[in-house]
């Protein structure tokens, strides 16, 4: 690529022309195709078994995710005017156009069950809101006496009524999330409206996400330029290496939005990569084109400009092609969002790389090199021997012990964190604890069954299965048990409506709610509802041939940890409900959140993998050499090791965000290697003595790698302003992952490199 790059060297306008064109280009496609995208059923593979029969459940169910609206009364919901909003709500909820057809569930709407001379009569509690306190005090005294509405629709201190929405085929989106958000401004007060429920929770992260990264990026690019600025100690240079990682971070979208590819939650972090990570290509360049200034004072434009191309384009290449490999591992994720962030990333880190060897080049072609401080004469071509980094690398030669133990005691520490990292796909994980919509959730969970649920499949051979009184009585066995376990707050079955139907049919005799002793009288109920009520609502918890049932139980939490207790728990009753011919299943949001965590780690454990292996093909191909191949991926594993124990010792769970991480670390970390061996081997070939190569290497590219280090660093850290808590861990993480593999790079690495035998790195 060297003959390509030096060509244009003689057309240097035409070649930021062109560059700029690209962009324009770029961002038409950006402005015209930019969706973000928040619906966790987008986020998987549609074919994977356990969605493909999540799918068909949720459809012979009717299960689907639901708006929750809490309306709080300071007193009471039980009065007129209270009484009479909810249906408001309601009217205006249903006359949305996303919300069309959509069955809606309240004290308004719910069923009262109620045993007649004639048999069964299920009526709503009211039909119209009572003109006066004596009737909304008969509704409240029926709320009272149904186990099935009271604590379900209505707070046991009944100062808090809950409108559930079940969303249509249609789906969720933006427009409806900000019409239901206006609706509960316009009928707020004196009640107030606490609307929850997973869509709203993603439509609130659709609605911050793109705030957060117009906010985010040019905070980065701020902070960046001012880093650069420092370093660069030119306007001019600044300026062309901020557009090279401007340029390449709108190609990288541009290319997104004419795939047409949405953004996702983790899109966010691409500008902040890309422009912390571009600037290390400009970073590699200048500090040869001043180095080569330096030592020949008399080189012109071209001189210094082909000089750069020919010292840096080979190392930066691999390091480009290893960072872009860290991402492209990323490709073997089945959880979309991952997926193409480490696509779109890995092409904007390529986008980098040509425009960097383009870009700078032609600056120096076009406005000059700029003053740089010029040695003396004596001082040319003379190696540094007592700076910095010349100290540091004696340094190391005389206490390698030091380090040694330091390196071990820090990789036992991290072997212990690693045992304890978690998976979380919690979707409120993405908010701060003191966030509206997090406090929303906690206010719902705190006075209903939960926000989040976990639909449990009961599948049996023969039908009528669940008319069976033993089986009945299994089921809510089981669903008493889960009410024991910690965040589960409710559960609704078949057994909760015969329950019901056995009470309200025995005079409301305390002593009759149970489950039915006969199957005929089961039978009988049950025809007795399909009859009297909504049917559709016997369809939600058992199949028309009574083979299949559905157990919903309700959890005040959404993190995998209470959703895998749950699982645990149910799959322990396994071998009761194997002796009916019972076999068990799971469907819903809770369950593909499960199943997301294990995609998750599966793609963590597949991409990490990859990378590595990767990565140390191409520096073992860079350098014809096994061994060094091998050296270069020390600083890697010492930085990923790190990595997974802080995780597992400050508690920072693996999610979507955090498991990109260590495939980053990979990509990156390793350019640090790849700079220092090829320095530290061409001085080593120029000076054939080994300790003066190593000082050599230490003050020339230990400089720039340090730079390199603190320019991604200060990039990275400007995502703990993100709002977003996995943004700021992620920020956070990385910048510990770029000074440990600067770190190990610059002292075990290197003592490693300096050890190699000298018959062996002559063959290098």
């Amino acid at each position: 690529m060297q003959k390509l790059f030096k060509s244009t060297l003689r057309h240097p306008f035409i070649v930021m022309s062109l560059a700029l064109g690209i962009t324009a280009l770029a961002v038409l496609s950006v402005v015209s195709g930019f969706r973000m995208e928040t619906n966790l059923d987008t986020y998987m593979p549609r074919t994977h078994p356990a969605f493909v029969f999540s799918d068909e459940a949720d459809e012979r169910f009717m299960i689907k995710d639901s708006i929750l609206i809490a309306v709080e009364h300071p007193y009471s919901v039980f009065n007129p005017a209270t009484l009479q909003k909810l249906i408001d709500i309601e009217d205006d909820l249903l006359a949305l156009e996303g919300l069309s057809g959509a069955r809606v569930n309240s004290i308004h709407t719910g069923d009262n069950i109620l045993a007649t001379e004639d048999g069964l009569d299920v009526r709503r509690f009211y039909t119209d809101a009572p003109i006066d306190q004596e009737g909304a005090d008969r509704i409240a005294s029926a709320v009272r006496g149904n186990s099935m509405i009271a604590g379900r629709l209505v707070s046991h201190d009944e100062r808090t009524a809950l409108i559930i929405v079940e969303l249509p085929e249609s789906g969720f989106s933006r427009d409806l999330y900000d019409q239901i958000q206006q609706i509960a401004d316009e009928r707020t007060g004196p009640e107030t409206l606490h609307i929850a429920g997973r869509p709203i929770v993603e439509g609130t992260l659709a609605a911050l996400g793109p705030a957060d990264m117009a906010r985010m990026g040019p905070l980065v690019l701020l902070v960046i330029a001012i880093v650069l600025l420092l370093v660069l100690r030119q306007v001019r240079r600044t300026i062309i290496t901020m557009s090279v990682v401007v340029f390449s971070t709108i190609w990288a979208f541009g290319l997104m939005s004419a795939l047409g590819v949405p953004m996702y939650s983790v899109s966010i972090m691409i500008p902040v990569m890309l422009i912390a990570i571009g600037v290390a290509y400009a970073i590699h360049l200048y500090n040869q084109i001043d180095h080569f200034a330096r030592e020949t004072p008399g080189a012109g434009r071209r001189d210094i400009a082909e000089n750069a191309i020919t010292v840096i384009s080979s190392p930066a290449l691999f390091a480009a092609l290893t960072t872009v490999a860290g991402f492209v591992s990323l490709v073997t994720s089945r959880v979309y969002p991952v997926k193409y962030f480490g696509l779109f990333t890995a092409f904007g880190v390529f986008a980098s790389f040509v425009l960097t060897m383009l870009l700078v080049p032609a600056g120096i072609m076009a406005f000059g090199n700029g003053d740089v401080k010029k040695a003396a004469g004596a001082h040319a071509g003379r190696i540094p021997e007592h700076g910095l980094g010349a100290r540091f690398a004696d340094a190391l030669k005389a206490r390698p012990g030091r380090v040694y133990v330091i390196v071990a005691v820090l990789v036992a520490a991290s072997v212990f964190g690693i045992s304890r990292v978690w998976i979380n796909t919690s979707f409120l994980a993405n908010f701060d604890s003191n966030s509206a919509i997090v406090k929303t959730d906690a206010f719902v969970n705190e006075h209903f069954g939960g926000t989040s649920s976990l639909n449990v499949i009961l599948e049996a051979a023969d039908p009528d299965t669940f008319k069976n009184p033993e089986v009945l009585r299994l089921m809510d066995a089981m669903q008493a048990g889960a009410l024991e376990l910690e965040n589960v707050g409710d559960t609704i079955s078949l057994t909760t409506y015969l329950r019901r139907l056995h009470y309200s049919m025995n005079a409301a005799d305390p002593a009759f709610d149970v489950i039915p002793d006969s199957s005929d009288l089961v039978a009988q109920y049950l025809l007795l509802y399909e009859m009297s009520g909504d049917p559709d609502n016997l369809w939600k918890v058992v199949d028309a041939d009574f083979r299949s049932a559905n157990v919903t139980i309700q959890m005040k939490s959404d993190d995998t940890r209470t959703i895998g207790r749950v699982i645990e728990y149910v799959d322990a009753q396994a071998a009761d409900f194997d002796r009916f011919g019972i076999t068990i299943r799971y469907a819903g949001s809770g369950y593909k959140s499960l199943i997301f965590s294990d995609l998750i780690l599966q793609g963590q454990m597949s991409s990490l993998g990859l990378s590595v292996i990767i990565v140390f093909i191409l520096v073992a191909f860079m350098f014809r050499s096994v061994l060094l191949g091998l050296v270069s991926t020390i600083p890697v594993l010492i930085s990923i090791a790190v990595n997974f124990g802080v995780m597992g010792l400050l508690n920072v769970p693996l999610t979507t965000s955090t498991a990109l991480i260590s495939s980053i670390a990979v990509g990156i970390g390793v350019d640090y290697a790849i700079h220092l061996i090829t320095h530290y081997r061409e001085a080593l070939k120029a000076l054939g003595d080994e300790e003066r190569a190593a000082r050599f290497a230490m003050s020339h590219t230990g400089r720039a790698v340090l730079l390199n280090a603190a320019i991604v660093i200060s990039g990275f850290m400007v995502m703990v302003f993100s709002v977003f808590p996995p943004n700021r861990q992620v920020g956070l993480l990385v910048s510990l992952n770029m000074l440990t593999a600067f770190l190990a790079t610059v002292t075990i690495m290197f003592m490693v490199l300096r050890s190699i035998p000298p018959r062996l790195s002559k063959e290098l």
